[in-house]
């Protein structure tokens, strides 16, 4: 794994952790890192990652509504 340094203001609402967590849903929405990746940025589980999307407002499904749409099936 590739390890980068970045300077960031101070940010006392934010710690070490969250910030790995918006890294990491940012990257997995934006279709740069598979589930499992994201989740080794965050240093958590799949499954924990998986859980905490929600939370950033990121779809565990990285599936765009519109693609949705034209998949569904109609009974």
């Amino acid at each position: 794994m590739r390890t980068i340094s970045l300077r960031l203001p101070e940010m006392s609402e934010l710690d070490s952790p969250q910030l790995y967590m918006i890294l990491a849903s940012s990257l997995y929405e934006n279709g740069k890192l598979s589930l499992g990746q994201a989740a080794e940025v965050a240093n958590v589980s799949k499954r924990t990652f998986a859980e905490f999307l929600g939370n950033y407002n990121v779809s565990i499904f990285n599936y765009p509504a519109s693609d949705l749409k034209n998949e569904a099936i109609y009974v």
